[in-house]
């Protein structure tokens, strides 16, 4: 079948702004080039960025100068190691300051993050950032089987489905140009469940994205009610680790390899698995990923440290040496069988998110619990906890002074999904303590636990 989308969709992009096929053609054409030249690549990008934040971005003025970053008005590289991390209390602090002062004319636009550590924050991104991010996925979808255009499913969280009942037009017919569809898996029943697989079956799509346990929760459901199943070339699990249990059990009920992708909304994709899944190749042209240790040092193969990503394409705010929230094992390997020396990381051991269940067995979805608290500026930090089917506990770290309104909003689409009779107690803290294993979870079910 002719796959005409293709053209059409690289021709609104260009007349969009988006150069996202030449950046395609670029990726294409260093996919298998040696380290040291992709290493070479991305000192160029790095070293243009951090120009452009001494020459325009406030915080980093000061920040490069007083590291040794920047002298004579040269980029020192060595010195980067200098540079103090960023964190999200730094941004929720500084604000406008890690604005580019010419943000307005890069296509900028707001987003904020998906409070998978439980710190939701604000922060923009623009046109160039975006162009690449495109050409990324791109490329990644080609590994996995599927060409630009090609079908798609995303089993994936819509809240606006919930609370509104509808999308905006501007968003059906972008999904409609690149031929997704998109199951909600936020609330999953065995009755719709069975309408997914009827949708999946006609939809035939060739490539599938999901949170991790929504795919596993689907499966579970079409292989305990015996439904057939059209199979993909490949499903992509993100938003949650992916064991290697779950992935057996997920490409032996699909019938097709179930591949580990990394990000978040802040940087974009930072890493997914190829078919030969010995790691996930890190975007190098995108981002710069640093592994490091509790006293900033760069971990050693197989060891387990913090994520920092530096964003190489996002000049309207340039996070550089964020520390995302998320830990990850350094690869053991230096080269892919695959051919692609793209930098690899082990595994992604950092991301952790709990399912709530209703007293009718209706299945919440965690990241349902985490998108209440987009946008929420006065909320630093929070946990959702469902102690019964109808006893929930918020524990939140203000950032400021808490309205009834953000409250009230937060509770009705809790009790939304979990029953208006749920009893929702707030708790304000100083702190929110880390798991044993480092991370944040900013959702706990005892019922689903039990």
């Amino acid at each position: 079948m002719i796959n005409w989308r293709k053209p059409i969709i690289g021709a609104a992009l260009r007349i969009g702004g988006h150069p996202v096929f030449k950046n395609l053609n670029f990726l294409k054409s260093i996919e298998y080039k040696s380290p040291e030249e992709l290493r070479r690549l991305q000192d160029e990008k790095l070293e243009q960025l951090l120009m452009h934040a001494y020459e325009n971005v406030p915080y980093y003025s000061k920040k490069l100068s007083e590291a040794g970053v920047v002298k004579n008005k040269s980029i020192i590289l060595e010195n980067f190691h200098r540079i103090p991390p960023l964190t999200k209390e730094i941004m929720r602090r500084e604000g406008e300051n890690l604005y580019s002062r010419d943000y307005k004319k890069r296509g900028w636009y707001p987003n904020s993050s998906g409070g998978s550590t439980g710190e939701p924050v604000q922060f923009i991104q623009d046109k160039n950032y975006l162009s690449w991010a495109y050409a990324g996925r791109f490329l990644y979808n080609s590994w996995a089987g599927k060409d630009v255009g090609e079908p798609e499913l995303k089993l994936w969280g819509s809240e606006r489905d919930i609370f509104y009942g509808a999308e905006k037009i501007s968003t059906r017919l972008r999904r409609w140009g690149f031929n997704t569809i998109l199951l909600n898996s936020f609330l999953m029943t065995d009755e719709t469940m069975a309408e997914y697989v009827e949708r999946w079956n006609q939809f035939k799509p060739k490539m599938v994205g999901a949170y991790t346990s929504s795919i596993f929760e689907f499966g579970r459901y079409v292989k305990r009610s015996g439904a057939k199943i059209f199979n993909p070339s490949s499903i992509i699990c993100t938003a949650e680790t992916l064991t290697e249990d779950v992935r057996r059990f997920i490409e032996e009920v699909f019938g097709c390899p179930a591949l580990n992708q990394y990000g978040s909304r802040e940087v974009g994709v930072v890493a997914s698995e190829c078919p030969n899944k010995q790691g996930l190749h890190t975007f190098l042209l995108n981002n710069k990923i640093e592994i490091l240790d509790e006293n900033l040092q760069p971990c050693q193969s197989a060891q387990m440290g913090d994520v920092y990503v530096t964003t190489l394409n996002n000049y309207s705010m340039p996070l550089i040496r964020y520390q995302i929230g998320d830990t990850a094992v350094v690869s053991e390997k230096e080269r892919c069988s695959c051919g692609r020396s793209w930098p690899l990381i082990a595994a992604v051991t950092g991301r952790i998110s709990d399912h709530f269940r209703t007293r009718d067995g209706k299945l919440i979805h965690g990241e349902y619990f985490t998108h209440l608290f987009y946008g929420k500026a006065e909320i630093k930090k929070f946990r959702v906890i469902q102690h019964d089917y109808d006893d929930v506990e918020l524990l939140i770290e203000p950032a400021g002074k808490i309205s009834s309104k953000t409250l009230k909003d937060i509770e009705e689409k809790i009790r939304l999904v979990l029953g208006g009779e749920c009893k929702i107690s707030v708790n304000e803290v100083d702190e929110i303590p880390r798991a044993s294993s480092g991370k944040y979870l900013y959702t706990i079910s005892e019922v689903t636990r039990e």
